[in-house]
């Protein structure tokens, strides 16, 4: 799937684009699990941005080929607890990336949190939920009125039909849904924060062995939903908020991943 918001010829520096980029999602705020901003300094005017989900090669290689001065993704290069080797995987994308001068800028924690923008929001918005607070750690966790899904078996055949993904459904004790809980990517230790908050259902990307339990003890429906599929599109709006904003041109790349 490639989406392309704007074709304009406007060229922007690259710090003015980061400034932009840090005053909306505050970064600051949060603690992550890598940095956030930019990872690879590529060259320092950018008319195009790719956005994905995560920096494979895969992204990479077709964000070369669309003319992307730079890629704007969720799961960056870099992590907590790497030990640091520039060999296999990480050469193969680093190398590319300097070939072609190709910024890459991730945000990850700041992306899911954001009230508009955000993974958590614009998946919300995907299956018709709206969130009235947060919970669990650093409040990445929304929650808010079931509405017209009071039933779990509707739930999940939304889900299925608008993100064109099975879900895994642990049905809970099938009580009527007044609250829906939601969280994208692999929040599953939230569920328990999910459950003190009121909900009757819970939505992430992914499941462990402990959930099912929780869920069958406790009467909360948990549905995993898959950690990329419900990440694919807080980036994408952000893409589109820039081209808006800003005028550059923006190319979401959809990379395939069962996860």
């Amino acid at each position: 799937m490639n989406i392309t918001s704007q074709k304009g010829l406007t060229v922007i520096e690259r710090d003015a684009l980061l400034s932009h980029l840090q005053s909306l999602l505050e970064p600051e705020r949060f603690k992550d699990y890598g940095p956030n901003g930019l990872q690879v300094e590529g060259k320092t005017t950018i008319r195009k941005v790719v956005t994905g989900v995560t920096a494979s090669l895969a992204l990479i290689d077709a964000a070369v080929a669309a003319g992307a001065d730079a890629i704007l993704v969720h799961h960056g290069l870099f992590w907590r607890g790497q030990d640091g080797r520039v060999t296999g995987w990480m050469k193969q994308r680093l190398a590319q990336l300097i070939r072609h001068d190709i910024n890459l800028i991730a945000y990850h924690l700041p992306l899911d949190a954001h009230p508009g923008l955000g993974n958590n929001a614009q998946w919300g918005a995907l299956l018709g939920l709206s969130a009235d607070e947060t919970f669990g750690e650093q409040s990445l966790g929304f929650i808010g009125a079931a509405q017209d899904l009071t039933r779990v078996d509707w739930l999940a055949t939304r889900i299925q039909e608008r993100m064109q993904r099975t879900p895994v459904l642990v049905q809970g004790d099938g009580r009527p849904l007044k609250r829906i809980a939601w969280c994208s990517g692999g929040a599953q230790s939230y569920f328990e924060a999910a459950i003190a908050a009121g909900a009757d259902a819970f939505l992430t990307g992914e499941i462990s062995e402990p959930q099912a339990h929780y869920a069958r003890e406790s009467g909360v429906a948990f549905i995993a939903c898959g950690h990329h599929a419900s990440e694919r599109y807080g980036v994408q709006a952000l893409g589109r908020h820039l081209a808006n904003e800003l005028g550059i041109q923006h190319q979401f790349i959809e990379i395939d991943n069962p996860a």
